[in-house]
């Protein structure tokens, strides 16, 4: 068998996929919007080319090891039929927005089937005018990074490019894939939005970086301040992650069920986000941020509960954001904490401490050991690690996660790409996932909550979109531009 067709999954990649239950799926959703019907058999070859066939993961199925502490592996799917993973289905009448959002909630509750490859697509016949195409992809192929990288490989700069049936991608030499080059619009990925953290150690784990430290300070004794410096700070990242207590009880932490919902905001003009970010000296990211905990500030005082601080789990990406560089599949992300200022009724005091918060994550080495922390945990019994994860995920109420896409429009099988809407999955105990996309000047906040806990996203998603309205007085120019 060739190293294409069987491949271990890396610890984290299996940490990923034991994390699998009913309450709480492994699976990134998303929804893409067009203002136009696609045509199926386009769709269809479009995926089966750029995606089946330049990266071998999404034709390989996972196959659990026989003995309690053997490896799980990616195995070729000798049965695979493209028809089994794409789907195309009507929307129930009236057909309009709120019944594709009902939908994308819907199939957001239902496991993928494990005894073949690990994602889905459906096109979707409506919203009217135009058509949808929902994604869903297991957590254990990639991260929100890599795999949005994979998604912009689909779409085409101009409508006119077709796929070429007489002459088959090249494949990688390795199961990872690296997928065809897309330009501009790959190129953007490090663009308007940075991908929630990046912090300066983008290494591996932090274990690896005080190996290498280690035998530097060998070699040159010297160094050993140094590296005193860095297991100090690498101990105070690993105290915070294992020793922050569980987060407070609030309406946003209710009890899990299977059924999950969906919202979405309009789209956002990225260039009045930057606006006020430019004028308070902060980030994008930032400001909207600081705008979701005004939003929930404004939900759970609605909901008759006081406010206070929530805490959140944030992803910090590890990979090279350079779309020249080959493309790895997998996960590469660190998970931190970060704690939204809902108590805080002022905006511009609520934007001011969010800014602290997220620089002081940006400078430390949380991301890198959170990602050891995870890898070890992936090699942990199944008992074991399910333990771990309650532990850890009772420290947090939400998943935020931010996503650069293009600057640019795209088009995916002749078509306009309108909006992109990706949530990433929740763990354990969490409930509500916010995510933000970026995308042709633009930018989309989802909410994917436990319809349970949240029975209303929109009334949240509705105060998101004031609070954004309302902070741009904090950036005059475009305060006078919407008098």
């Amino acid at each position: 068998m060739s190293a294409a067709s069987s491949q271990h999954l890396s610890s984290a990649d299996a940490a990923w996929l034991h994390m699998d239950r009913p309450t709480n799926l492994m699976v990134i959703n998303s929804v893409l919007l067009f203002d136009e019907q696609l045509d199926w058999e386009r769709l269809t070859e479009v995926v089966r080319q750029r995606l089946v066939e330049a990266y071998p993961r999404f034709r390989q199925r996972v196959a659990e090891g026989r003995l309690p502490l053997s490896a799980a592996g990616w195995v070729d799917d000798e049965d695979f039929d493209l028809a089994r993973h794409m789907h195309r289905r009507g929307l129930p009448a009236p057909g309009d927005e709120a019944a594709l959002k009902q939908l994308a909630g819907d199939l957001a509750s239902i496991p993928l089937d494990r005894g073949k490859p690990l994602w889905d697509m459906y096109l979707i016949d409506g919203p009217v005018p135009g058509c949808a195409v929902i994604v869903r992809m297991h957590h254990c192929i990639a991260d929100g990074i890599a795999l949005a990288r994979v998604m912009l490989s689909l779409t085409d700069n101009t409508p006119e490019n077709e796929p070429q049936v007489e002459r088959p991608p090249r494949r990688p030499r390795s199961g990872s894939g690296r997928g065809r080059a897309v330009g501009a619009p790959l190129a953007a990925l490090g663009g308007s939005l940075s991908a929630a953290i990046a912090p300066a150690a983008s290494a591996a784990s932090a274990t690896s970086r005080l190996a290498r430290t280690g035998l530097d300070v060998l070699a040159r004794p010297g160094r050993a301040l140094e590296l005193a410096d860095l297991l100090a700070a690498d101990a105070r990242a690993l105290a915070k992650l294992l020793f922050t207590s569980a987060d407070a009880a609030s309406v946003l932490k209710g009890e899990l069920g299977a059924a999950r919902s969906v919202a979405w905001s309009q789209p956002l003009p990225l260039r009045q986000v930057k606006a006020v970010a430019h004028a308070q000296g902060a980030t994008v990211n930032d400001v909207l941020l600081a705008a979701v905990s005004g939003a929930l500030r404004g939900y759970v005082t609605a909901r008759g509960e006081r406010p206070h601080e929530l805490r959140t789990l944030v992803p910090v990406n590890l990979r090279a954001l350079d779309p020249s560089a080959p493309l790895e599949l997998g996960n590469r992300f660190g998970l931190v904490f970060l704690t939204l200022p809902v108590d805080r009724s002022n905006r511009r005091e609520r934007l001011r401490e969010l800014k602290r918060r997220m620089d002081e994550i940006k400078h430390s080495p949380e991301g890198p050991v959170s990602y050891a922390v995870l890898e070890a945990v992936g090699l942990t019994p199944a008992p074991v690690e399910s333990r771990m994860v309650d532990i850890f995920t009772a420290k947090a109420t939400a998943v935020m996660t931010n996503v650069p896409g293009p600057g640019e429009t795209v088009y995916l099988a002749g078509k306009p790409l309108r909006t992109v809407l990706v949530w990433a999955p929740t763990a354990g105990s969490v409930g509500m996932s916010v995510s933000i996309f970026s995308y042709d000047g633009q930018i989309t906040v989802g909410l994917l909550v436990h319809a349970h806990a949240v029975p209303d996203p929109e009334a949240i998603v509705n105060r998101l979109q004031r609070e954004l309205a309302a902070m741009a007085r904090l950036a005059p120019s475009v305060h006078s531009e919407l008098a």
